[in-house]
């Protein structure tokens, strides 16, 4: 291959994940790193609903190959001219912004203000399951819903946690138990339960059944906090009634019904969205906190104190693999999370 091309596995059609059209094994420009971008050298990637989402049939098909992949774990190969952060060799993981080409790609761009040390205690693989679902847990906990990140600081609170087995929820269950929460999960099949309870969830509710009755049946009248991970306008009532006045509710599952939002009046309960690629994608001027967050996450996995949730290891990042990855996904019964390493 020459110079200034790399491998990438990208797409032009949005087609069915069984279409073998659907991600195709492709050439690209290797890019090159201006302002805060570093290039990175990609070790391992892992996938998320988002990549399921984005690559959907749809009608609409792309000039040149769109590269997908919102989580990466590899080595700055070169930093660009503003760089502060890193320097080439550093060992680094980060989910990246939706707004530009994925990771899916031998080589990647990214800001550098949104990019952490890979924890030292991982491998590439290990680190690549964690940066998106991990962003997405501590910006909700600890930025949108208002928790202190210290450990054991928020003792003798409550958070209902609805979709702790989940790829966030299975960070999040961690991080709310380490930060001193009595964690309540939702999980509606025995082995994701077990997961949850694994991973530190205190008790676990139906997410089919209503939650009240279960919360009481646990000595529970309502809860502090909910961070809805699973269908936001599914659990909106049930929601409205475990919440305790003055309560938050965080979700990140957006809605195609309207949401009643009197129903949270009377109890004044605050009603906030977490998007991990908000800050990425607007250039905010704190865009720094991920960068920061991701550092801090690295010190906890080294500790010992969260884990990685990877479930299944693929070889090597290659189209047949990823479409393999996509389709175990859209099952939606995948527990933990799939990452590919290497390329060929």
């Amino acid at each position: 291959m020459s110079g200034n091309k790399m491998k990438a596995v990208g797409l032009t059609k949005y087609l069915p994940i069984n279409d073998p059209d659907s991600l195709l094994d492709v050439e690209i420009e290797k890019p090159t790193p201006t302002g805060q971008d570093l290039l990175v050298r990609v070790h391992a990637i892992s996938v998320n609903p988002v990549d399921v989402k984005v690559r959907g049939p749809k009608n609409r098909t792309e000039s040149k190959p769109r590269v997908l992949g919102w989580d990466v774990a590899g080595v700055v190969e070169q930093t660009g001219p503003d760089c502060t952060l890193f320097k080439p060799g550093d060992e680094v993981y980060y989910a990246g912004s939706i707004t530009r080409p994925g990771g899916n790609s031998e080589f990647h761009l990214v800001d550098e203000r949104i990019v952490g040390l890979k924890p030292s205690t991982l491998d590439f693989a290990q680190a690549a399951a964690l940066p998106l679902t991990s962003i997405t847990a501590w910006e909700g906990l600890f930025h949108r819903l208002g928790l202190s990140s210290v450990e054991d600081a928020n003792s003798g609170k409550t958070i209902l946690i609805i979709g702790a087995a989940g790829g966030v929820g299975s960070i999040a269950t961690q991080l709310a138990k380490y930060a001193g929460l009595t964690v309540i999960g939702t999980a509606s099949r025995p082995e994701s339960a077990a997961w949850a309870k694994e991973l530190g969830a205190d008790h676990i509710l139906n997410h089919y059944e209503e939650f009240v009755p279960q919360l009481k049946a646990l000595g529970f009248a309502n809860v502090d906090y909910i961070f809805c991970l699973n269908s936001t306008e599914k659990h909106w009532k049930n929601m409205a009634d475990a919440i305790a006045p003055q309560g938050k509710i965080c979700s990140i599952v957006e809605t195609d019904e309207r949401l009643d939002l009197t129903m949270l009046k009377d109890k004044s309960v605050t009603f906030v969205w977490e998007l991990m690629f908000t800050r990425p994608m607007f250039g905010t001027a704190d865009m720094i906190e991920q960068h920061k967050l991701l550092n801090e996450l690295a010190g906890l996995v080294d500790r010992g104190i969260i884990r990685t949730t990877v479930a299944e290891k693929l070889t090597p990042i290659d189209a047949a693999n990823l479409r393999k990855a996509h389709a175990m996904l859209e099952t939606g019964r995948s527990v933990g999370k799939v990452v590919l390493q290497d390329f060929e």
